[in-house]
């Protein structure tokens, strides 16, 4: 039967409404095949408009308001509502005039609406055309003749009109730069939305053009610091933070040290981090806190050199504050060895006590920090610790050089990581991400944040080893847990770093082995709830089961020793042996001592499978009615009885729990029974879990959604066209 053919709606065409001020709408059907010029031209002549090309269409919606083009023209959907509005080149023109020839306030009204005009690609590249943007630059120069409107709407559209990357930074000249300087530094004469623009305007000037020196040169940092700890507007301090990015970005090292101690002084810490962060403010702090703590790399890469004396004098340093009652006499060998002389007779004495610090190369520790990263940062950080936290320094490692087993924690080695580890997770030496908002307030908190980081977790570090009871060969391990704590800890952004070492005391390794075990559980369980897991398990379980039942089979065929009993009383020394015939049909038993496995053909009797009657368990068995058994007999005891023998049965008392579960399992198995033990169910779900864990390591890290996606409807038709 040949189904009726159903009348197809075309795709191509969408129906519409077009809005015309002080007019009634348009319905009209419109064929996205056919020129948009055409369409315009058949809408004017509804309402009897000759100039059509004058015209254009526009979107309605408050969060889109462009220009329909054939670019965008596929945006338009079944029921859209589109304006009809002067074209965009029309737009342009006479917004042109009235810049160029209308009065004051005509042209602040007319700035004001080419803000919002502006965001419309199609129409900046004709007002652009129009020699508009040269127009807005002598306007934003010309600060005594205009008004504050037209300077604030002025600087708006410029901002908007940069935006689309079709005109360089190089156009705007050394005036127009001394203007924008100007208008942040005396911010508080002009509106706030004269600052935003100008300090938007400042910072791509500054990563876009050969001017960010002139920039560098004008702007002092102190105005753009002033200005954060005055202005309350999120906006203007964004565009601030941004500026002083795009200064530090494009300046010298020496430069860069210069901002960076500057923004350090507490009372314009403070005013960096402010109150409400917004999402692009976050970024931008985070942006800031990357670049200061990228002033670290250069020591980070930098392994320590054989001249290099200050150097040696930290890690003498080390050595002198830990044992301060020891090393007089040491420090005179020290000078000796390094100008050439001989080893000497102290020279056993300094490897011993540099090996008590926990140095991998106690002879010349200065090889320790060869490896980059961390380099001789590491040393900045351990010398950091031992002079202003002189006490825990010394405890830590007198603790570890004293202990007399091997769970010593080497302070020298473990440090040397430790820093590693601290520049890896805070991605030092990497520029800052695009997006990425992983800003920490605590590092604006301190002159010097990432020591003190290193301080508070390095106590961390000690604490850790402790409570793991570790040894070297633990080390990795260890360093998991420490980067876990950290990690976790910087997740909740402490506001300071005393916050800081509050939050990780809390996170001691048995609260993270709690947490990586509640994880665990938690994500097996909402995996195992999601339908696609449901039906994996549904398909595979028989395949489980049929597994279980092989080994219980498998068991019984090798055979059991079972203890004889009489009238409910164990015999003492007599055995009997039972084991099923490999094709599964009979069992063989019979006496043996207690040692022997006798063969099949070394036991009498038999009982073909199909003869068993029913399996009885407990105080159901024959041989489990005296009332004088032990209740753990009871429960070992299981017996089979025979269909053809009345009466008859062959009783059992496993040895333990494990082949009770076994024979009975494996009874059950061969009467076509299900296996209902408890040590069943344990093999059930320990073999599933596991098969599922092995057919989704592909998956790892994949969020499994409880239901399926789901199916989408049938077409109107099949009729697919395929466009080449």
């Amino acid at each position: 039967m040949i189904p009726k053919k159903t009348t197809v709606k075309d795709s191509h065409i969408v129906k519409i409404a077009v809005e015309r001020e002080h007019h009634i709408a348009q319905l009209i059907n419109l064929d996205q095949r056919h020129p948009l010029a055409s369409k315009i031209q058949d809408i004017c002549n509804g309402w009897s408009i000759s100039d059509h090309q004058n015209y254009a269409l526009q979107f309605c919606d408050p969060n889109n308001r462009k220009y329909v083009t054939e670019k965008n023209r596929n945006e338009i959907k079944n029921g859209s509502v589109l304006q009809l509005q002067y074209s965009p080149s029309k737009t342009a023109c006479d917004a042109m005039e009235v810049l160029l020839n209308g009065s004051p306030q005509d042209k602040a009204l007319r700035l004001k609406e080419l803000t919002t005009l502006s965001t419309d690609h199609t129409f900046a590249l004709e007002f652009i055309k129009e020699k508009g943007l040269d127009t807005l630059i002598r306007m934003i120069e010309d600060g005594g003749q205009t008004n504050e409107d037209i300077l604030k709407y002025s600087l708006a559209s410029f901002v908007e009109l940069m935006e689309h990357g079709t005109v360089s930074w190089e156009v705007p000249e050394i005036s127009f730069v001394a203007r924008n300087i100007e208008i942040v530094r005396n911010f508080q004469k002009y509106p706030t939305d004269c600052g935003e623009s100008a300090l938007s305007n400042l910072e791509n000037i500054v990563m876009c053009s050969n001017k960010h020196l002139l920039v560098a040169e004008d702007i002092k940092l102190q105005d753009i610091l002033r200005l954060l700890q005055d202005v309350n507007s999120p906006v203007m301090r964004q565009n601030a933070i941004a500026l002083l990015n795009a200064l530090f970005v494009k300046a010298d090292e020496g430069r860069r040290r210069t901002i960076a101690q500057t923004i350090s002084a507490k009372q314009f810490r403070l005013a960096l981090i402010g109150n409400g962060l917004g999402t692009e403010m976050t970024h931008q702090l985070y942006v800031l806190q990357t670049l200061t703590l990228g002033l670290l790399e250069k020591r980070m890469r930098m392994k320590m050199n054989a001249q290099d004396q200050d150097a040696h004098e930290k890690i003498k340093e080390l050595r002198r504050i830990a044992f301060d009652d020891h090393t007089n006499a040491l420090n005179q060998n020290d000078d000796h060895i390094r100008r050439g002389g001989g080893s000497g007779a102290g020279n056993v004495n300094f490897s011993q006590y540099y090996k008590k610090l926990g140095f991998k190369c106690d002879i010349n520790p200065a090889q320790d920090f060869i490896e980059t990263p961390p380099g001789i940062l590491a040393l900045d950080c351990m010398v950091y610790f031992a002079r202003n936290y002189t006490q825990q320094y010394a405890k830590i490692v007198r603790e570890n050089s004293c202990r007399a087993d091997e769970h010593e924690c080497p302070f020298g080695r473990t440090s040397i990581e430790l820093v590693k580890v601290l520049c890896d997770i805070l991605r030092i030496g990497e520029p800052p991400a695009e997006q990425s908002g992983d800003f920490q307030p605590m590092f604006f908190t301190h002159d010097s944040p990432f020591e003190e980081f290193f301080c508070i977790c390095v106590i961390t570090l000690n604490r850790t080893w402790k409570d793991m009871r570790a040894t070297a060969e633990d080390f990795s391990t260890t360093f998991s847990v420490v980067r876990e704590q950290i990690q976790r800890t910087l997740k909740g952004r402490p506001e300071n770093l005393d916050d800081f070492r509050n939050k990780i005391a809390l996170l001691t390794y048995q609260q993270i082995t709690t947490l990586r075990q509640q994880e665990r559980t938690s994500k097996e369980e909402c995996d195992s709830t999601a339908s696609a897991i449901v039906k994996l398990k549904e398909k595979i379980s028989p395949h489980i089961l049929e597994l279980i039942k092989q080994q219980r089979l498998s068991f019984l065929v090798e055979g059991t020793h079972f203890a004889k009993y009489l009238r409910g009383t164990r015999t003492k020394d007599k055995f009997w042996y039972a084991r099923l015939s490999p094709n599964h049909k009979v069992i063989h038993y019979g006496d043996c001592d207690e040692k022997t496995i006798p063969t099949m053909e070394e036991l009498p009797k038999k009982l073909p499978i199909s003869e068993i009657k029913q399996l009885l368990e407990g105080k159901e068995c024959p041989h489990m009615k005296e009332t004088r058994i032990r209740k753990s007999a009871v429960n070992l005891a299981f017996s089979i009885t025979f269909e053809n023998m009345e009466h008859s049965t062959l009783d059992f008392v496993a040895p333990d729990e494990s082949i009770f579960n076994y024979w009975t399992d494996g009874i059950n198995a061969l009467l076509g029974q299900p296996m209902v033990s408890k040590q069943k169910n344990e093999d059930f779900d320990t073999l599933l879990s596991m098969e599922i864990k092995l057919r989704l390591l592909d998956t790892e890290g994949v969020d499994i959604s409880k239901d399926p996606p789901p199916i989408p409807e049938d077409p109107e038709n099949y009729d697919f066209c395929f466009e080449s």
